[in-house]
């Protein structure tokens, strides 16, 4: 086992105590950064990247040698569970991710296999082992997937969408089909992510990217539950620790209290929810992770820190508190600003930790 030189993020998702508020960014390997830019372009495209573990080491590592982060994240993509289920991902320049293969029919739904990591997606699995050894100890790794009804949506829609037209007419004129898909995809992400586990992710972050899509009702039948049976089937401790689970539902702050119960150790908030709200009505039963608006980034480093401080008085005192963006880092952000808004958190938070 080695020595975790830095753990206070894996401490703040137990609640333990910690000097400082631990700091990661979603999406903080990516394109704000000049040399990730140079990598990906080395690599020639952006899936030849995420399956050389070389390189994913290579740029998983580049926002570490910038910033004083608490936690490095896999750098992969929630798509690759599709794609090892034959339906072929590709990425039009533009456009987005898109897939060869539709799943449209029930029948669609009974030939998709269910993917063994090591075999199917073994580049993931080797870039883990590879981060991990890269790392040495000098912060925790997160892995992730996304979640059962996030990856149905780009399944059954081809790609990304921006009303989910088709996979909602699945889920409410044949429920039945919907569910025999969602359940294929908890098994698929409960092996994938416990691959990754296995492999040395330290905490694993499932990212319910469009569950904030769905009505109330319809979340927690198509995609709490399942992120649930996820939760049920992961690997909990491993390498002497406790492996921490975050679930993140974008838009999910309409129903904090029912994600609390399903057995993760946090939940991740988008920006649209405030923290200390949110605190108060999940009390200790999770940790939170979030939630500044990444658009505050493009902000001056002065107002990027009074943004911080407000979001840190608003938590409080005490334990259980992951800083991080309420989504991912965008493309355009200056990188100065990123490393302002780490500076902050780590300066601003001491004295809620007395």
């Amino acid at each position: 086992m080695t020595t975790l030189k830095n753990d206070r993020f894996l401490r703040a998702l137990l609640k333990q105590p910690v000097d400082v508020t631990p700091v990661w960014m979603m999406r903080q390997a990516g394109r704000y950064l000049p040399e990730y830019r140079a990598s990906r372009a080395k690599a020639g495209d952006f899936m030849s990247l995420c399956m050389n573990p070389e390189l994913a080491c290579e740029v998983t590592l580049q926002p570490l040698e910038r910033y004083p982060l608490d936690a490095a994240i896999l750098f992969s993509d929630i798509l690759t569970v599709p794609d090892a289920m034959g339906l072929g991902l590709y990425f039009e320049t533009g456009e987005g991710p898109r897939f060869k293969k539709v799943v449209s029919s029930a029948a669609d739904i009974d030939a998709l296999p269910i993917p063994d990591p090591e075999k199917d997606l073994g580049y993931v699995m080797d870039a883990v082992r590879t981060i991990r050894r890269e790392l040495n100890g000098r912060v925790p790794l997160i892995g992730f997937s996304g979640s059962p009804w996030t990856l149905a949506t780009y399944m059954v829609e081809g790609g990304s969408s921006k009303d989910f037209r088709k996979s909602k007419a699945m889920l409410y004129s044949d429920p039945a089909a919907m569910h025999a898909l969602l359940d294929k995809l908890a098994q698929s992400v409960t092996a994938y992510l416990n691959g990754q586990i296995r492999a040395g992710a330290q905490a694993v972050q499932i990212f319910d990217s469009w569950g904030g899509s769905l009505s109330a009702a319809a979340y927690q039948e198509f995609s709490l539950a399942y992120m649930q049976k996820i939760v049920d089937g992961l690997i909990r401790e491993h390498d002497g620790r406790r492996v921490p689970v975050i679930l993140f539902t974008k838009g999910g702050g309409l129903w904090l209290e029912s994600m609390a119960d399903a057995g993760a150790e946090a939940l991740g908030l988008d920006w649209t929810c405030d923290i200390g709200s949110a605190r108060a009505r999940v009390g200790d039963k999770v940790a939170l992770q979030g939630n500044m608006d990444p658009s505050v980034l493009y902000a001056k480093p002065e107002a990027i820190r009074a943004e911080v401080g407000r979001i840190l008085a608003s938590f409080g005192h005490g334990n259980g508190h992951v800083f991080n963006l309420g989504h991912g880092i965008t493309p355009e952000v200056d990188p100065a600003h990123a490393g302002a808004f780490i500076e902050a958190v780590h300066e601003l938070s001491a004295q809620y930790h007395r």
